[in-house]
C-alpha cells in the first residue's frame, strides 16, 4: 500500500478519534463523521446504517443523500445493498449500483443519481452493528486499498461504539450492556441460581484503537508476539507425553503463533493507523469470517487456534483477564462460549451455575456440571457478547432460560420460585432412609449416577441405594494424555472406597460422538453419534480397553465388581468385549494379583438392534441397564443434541413405552436383572411411567432422587399402567396426558 495512502489513513483515523472525543450528543458525531469520512474518501456521499432491531437497519446519519431521510429510511436484514452487506458481513463494492441485482430503490433518498457504492459492515468480532456506505456520481469500483480503508474506519466506529460514543442513536449503538435481556437456550442442567456474571474469558475492551506512534506500536506487538510465542513452546514443552497425534496438534498451534503472515497483517493494520490492539482484532475479525465459510472440520480447528492466538495476544496487550480465580464474587455465575471439563472443574463447587453459547446436553462439560449439582444452560447465543463482569444473572436451568440484569418483578417471582425449590428439597429430605415403595407394595431401587469423586458424598446425603452408572470416560476427559493404569487403579479403588459397600456399576470408556479425548485424534465422520464410538473403539484399540479392564480389577483388590459395556448394537460385540475382561481376570491370576470377590459383567441396551436380539444375548449377560438418552434418540430418530427435533419427542409416547416393555419382558424370561438409565430416570412423570411398564431399578442423578421417590410412593403403578394401556387401546401417540392427570391428583407438588 502507498505511503500517502497511509498518510491519508492514519489522518483520518486521528480526526475521527478527535471528533469522537468532542463534547455533543450521539447525532452531532455521526453527522459531523459521515463528513470527514466523505472528505477524506473524495466521494459525494458517506451515510451511516444502524440497526433499529434485530432484523431492521435504519438511515442514521448522512452527508450526500436527503437530509429528511435521516431516521425515516429502513431496511430489512438483506433486503437492498445494504441489507446484503448486514448479512453476509462482506463488502459489496460496485461500479453501477441501480443495475446491481437486488438494488433496493429508496426515493426519499436521491441516491439514484449516484452509480458507484460501496458498503462495508460496521462490526466488531462477529457482531455487526450497521453499514458505512460511501457512493460517488461516476462509475467505478473502489480499489483494493480504499475498501480496506473503509474497512479500518468501520471498526473503529464498532470499537468506539463499545465505549458508549452513540449511545441514544440506536438499538444497536446504544451503549451495550445496560438493558435487561433474556437468553433462551436450552437445559444442559436442572436448577435456579441467582448470582453475579463470572466471565470465563472476559472480553478485552480496545479504550484506544487509534495509534499516536505507529513505530512504537509495532514494538509492542512485536514485544507481545515475542512473550505469546515463549508461552506457547513453555506449553507444549508441559504437555510432552509422547503422544504424536498430540504433539502435531501442538505443533500445528505454535506454527500459526510463528507465522509471518499474520504478523505482517497486523502490522499492515497498524501502518493504517491502528493501534496494536485494535490490529489484532480487525485480523482476528477476518479469521471469524473465514471461520463461518469453511466446511472442512480440520480447517475449521486451525481457525479456531488462530482465534485463540489473539485472544491470547489481546491479553498480552492489554494486561486484561488475568484476574485470579480467589477475585470471583461470593455468588459467582460462570458465562464463557464454551468450556472444557478441567476448566469447569477448577472452578470447583464456588460456581452457582453455567451458561454457554455453545455446549451439548450429553457433553462433558454438561457432565461435570451434573456432578457438582449446578444449573448449566447451553446455546445461549451471543451471551458473552452482551454480558459483562459482575451483571446481575439469573439462571432457570429447568426451562432453559437466562435473565441477565433482570428487572425487579423478573428478580422476585425468580426468587419466590427459588424458595419453593428449597421447600420442596427440604420435604424430599425427610424420605431420605425410606424406600421407594408405590402403594401397590412394588418397590424400585433407586440408585445414582456418577463420574467424579466429588459425586461420592452424594450417595449418603441422597439417600441413593447405589451408583447404578460410574462414568469412567471423565478421568480421560480431563487430562492432557493418556491417564496410566495406576492411576486409573487407584481412582476406581478410592471410589468403592465411598461406597462402603454399596453396588457401584463401571461404565467402560464411552468415547466418541460428543465425548472427544484431547489427547486422541477425532475421526472426520458426517455423523459421529452413530459412527465410532463407545465400545467400538474399545474393540478397535484393544491396547486401552486393556490397560482398563486391567485397572478396574486391581481397583476392586478383592471386592465384588461389577461392569458394563456401551453401546453395544450385536451380540457379537458384547461377546468380545466379555471375553477380553475374562482374559484380564485369568492373566490378572496368573501374575498372582488379587482377583475381584465376584465380577458381574452387563451391558448397556441403547440401540432397537440389541433389543431384538437372540435370546441367548440376554441369558449370557449378568445385568442389562437401558440407556435410555441413546436409546430414545435412536429410536425417534432425532439428534439429542438438536433442539429442532429432540423435544419433539416423548419418552410417554406409547410406542417407546412399548420397546421399554419389550425389553423387560426379554429380561424376564432369562432372569436378567434391568435398570433404567439417563435422563428420563429422573424426571418423577417419566420414572413413574417406566416403573408402571415393570422396570424395578432406576439411576439418575443425586438431586432427583427425592422428587421420584416423592412420586412412586404417592401412586400404585398398577393405576399408572392401566392408563398407559388405556391410551394405547384409545389410539392415543402418548399416554403423558393421562399419568400427568393422575399423578397431580395423588402427588400435588
Amino acid at each position: 500500500m502507498p505511503d500517502r495512502s497511509e498518510s491519508e489513513s492514519r489522518k483520518l483515523l486521528r480526526r475521527l478519534r478527535d471528533t469522537l472525543a468532542e463534547p455533543g450528543q450521539g447525532q452531532e458525531r455521526l453527522d459531523r463523521i459521515v463528513g470527514l469520512i466523505a472528505d477524506s474518501m473524495g466521494t459525494e456521499v458517506c451515510s451511516v446504517y444502524l440497526f433499529r432491531d434485530p432484523g431492521t437497519l435504519e438511515l442514521c446519519a448522512t452527508r450526500g443523500l436527503r437530509a429528511e431521510a435521516v431516521h425515516r429510511t429502513r431496511l430489512r436484514l438483506g433486503e437492498g445493498l445494504v441489507g446484503r452487506v448486514a448479512r453476509t458481513r462482506r463488502p459489496v463494492n460496485v461500479a453501477n449500483a441501480p443495475a446491481e441485482r437486488g438494488f433496493r430503490y429508496l426515493p426519499e433518498t436521491g441516491e439514484e443519481i449516484y452509480s458507484s457504492f460501496l458498503g462495508v459492515p460496521i462490526q466488531r468480532l462477529g457482531e455487526c452493528r450497521g453499514v458505512l456506505v460511501v457512493q460517488s456520481k461516476a462509475a467505478r469500483g473502489f480499489s483494493e486499498d480504499e475498501v480496506y480503508g473503509v474497512e479500518v474506519v468501520a471498526m473503529v466506529l464498532a470499537e468506539m461504539a463499545e465505549l458508549g460514543a452513540f449511545a441514544g442513536e440506536s438499538e444497536a449503538l446504544r451503549r451495550p450492556h445496560q438493558n435487561p435481556v433474556t437468553f433462551r437456550g436450552a437445559t444442559g442442567q436442572e436448577g435456579a441460581a441467582e448470582g453475579r456474571v463470572w466471565l470465563h474469558e472476559p472480553r478485552v475492551v480496545v479504550t484506544n484503537p487509534v495509534a499516536d506512534d505507529p513505530l512504537a506500536e509495532v514494538e509492542r506487538l512485536r514485544a507481545a508476539v515475542a512473550r505469546l510465542r515463549d508461552a506457547v513452546d513453555d506449553l507444549l514443552v508441559a504437555a510432552d507425553t509422547g503422544d504424536k497425534e498430540q504433539a502435531a496438534v501442538l505443533e500445528a498451534y505454535r506454527m500459526f503463533a510463528r507465522s509471518r503472515g499474520w504478523s505482517r497483517r497486523m502490522e499492515e493494520n497498524i501502518t493504517l493507523g491502528l493501534s496494536a490492539e485494535a490490529a489484532v482484532e480487525k485480523e482476528q475479525s477476518e479469521a471469524r469470517a473465514r471461520l463461518e465459510h469453511v466446511p472442512d472440520p480440520y480447517l475449521r480447528d486451525r481457525l479456531h487456534d488462530l482465534d485463540d492466538l489473539s485472544n491470547r495476544l489481546l491479553r498480552i496487550l492489554t494486561g486484561q483477564g488475568r484476574d485470579a480465580l480467589d477475585r470471583m464474587p461470593g455468588d459467582p455465575i460462570l458465562v464463557a462460549r464454551n468450556i472444557g471439563p478441567a476448566e469447569l472443574l477448577d472452578y470447583g463447587r464456588r460456581l452457582r451455575g453455567v451458561v454457554l453459547e455453545e455446549g451439548a446436553v450429553g457433553s462433558h462439560a454438561a457432565i461435570v456440571a451434573r456432578a457438582l449439582a449446578i444449573p448449566l444452560v447451553i446455546h445461549a447465543q451471543r451471551i458473552t457478547t452482551e454480558a459483562m463482569k459482575g451483571d446481575a444473572i439469573l439462571v432457570d436451568g429447568d426451562q432453559g432460560i437466562v435473565h441477565l440484569r433482570p428487572e425487579e418483578t423478573v428478580a422476585a417471582a425468580f426468587r419466590d420460585k427459588m424458595a419453593m425449590q428449597a421447600e420442596a428439597q427440604e420435604r424430599y429430605a425427610s424420605l431420605r432412609t425410606l424406600p421407594a415403595a408405590a402403594r401397590c407394595g412394588t418397590t424400585v431401587a433407586l440408585h445414582m449416577n456418577a463420574g467424579l469423586m466429588a459425586d461420592l458424598p452424594s450417595l449418603e446425603s441422597s439417600g441413593a441405594e447405589g451408583v447404578g452408572l460410574f462414568r469412567t470416560e471423565l478421568q480421560f476427559l480431563i487430562r492432557a494424555s493418556m491417564p496410566k493404569r495406576a492411576e486409573l487403579a487407584a481412582i476406581y479403588g478410592r471410589v468403592m472406597d465411598a461406597a462402603h459397600g454399596r453396588r457401584v456399576v463401571f461404565r467402560t470408556l464411552d468415547i466418541g460422538s460428543d465425548k472427544v479425548l484431547p489427547f486422541m485424534k477425532r475421526p472426520d465422520e458426517p455423523n459421529p453419534a452413530m459412527g465410532w464410538r463407545a465400545i467400538r473403539v474399545g474393540l478397535d484399540k484393544p491396547g486401552v480397553l486393556r490397560m482398563q479392564l486391567q485397572a478396574l480389577i486391581r481397583g476392586a483388590a478383592g471386592r465384588p465388581l461389577a461392569v458394563m459395556f456401551p453401546f453395544v448394537a450385536i451380540p457379537g460385540e458384547f461377546a468380545a468385549a466379555r471375553a477380553a475382561l475374562l482374559r484380564e481376570i485369568d492373566r490378572e491370576a496368573g501374575l498372582g494379583h488379587v482377583l475381584p470377590a465376584t465380577v458381574a459383567i452387563g451391558v448397556m441396551l441403547e440401540t432397537p438392534a440389541l433389543a431384538f436380539a437372540p435370546r441367548d444375548f440376554f441369558a449370557g449377560a449378568d445385568f442389562v441397564s437401558i440407556g435410555g438418552n441413546d436409546l430414545k434418540q435412536f429410536f425417534f430418530a432425532a439428534d439429542r443434541e438438536n433442539e429442532r427435533v429432540r423435544r419433539r419427542y416423548d419418552t410417554l409416547d406409547v410406542a417407546f413405552l412399548a420397546l421399554v416393555e419389550h425389553i423387560v419382558g426379554r429380561c424376564a424370561e432369562t432372569g436378567t436383572p434391568l435398570s433404567f438409565c439417563g435422563e428420563d430416570a429422573g424426571r418423577p412423570l417419566e420414572a413413574v411411567a417406566l416403573a408402571a411398564m415393570g422396570l424395578r431399578s432406576l439411576s439418575m442423578r443425586p438431586a432427583s432422587i427425592g422428587p421420584v421417590k416423592h412420586v412412586i410412593r404417592a401412586v400404585d403403578l398398577g393405576e399408572v399402567r392401566a392408563e398407559v394401556a388405556a391410551a394405547r387401546a384409545a389410539g392415543a401417540p402418548s399416554a403423558r396426558p393421562a399419568v400427568t392427570r393422575l399423578v397431580a391428583a395423588l402427588a400435588p407438588g
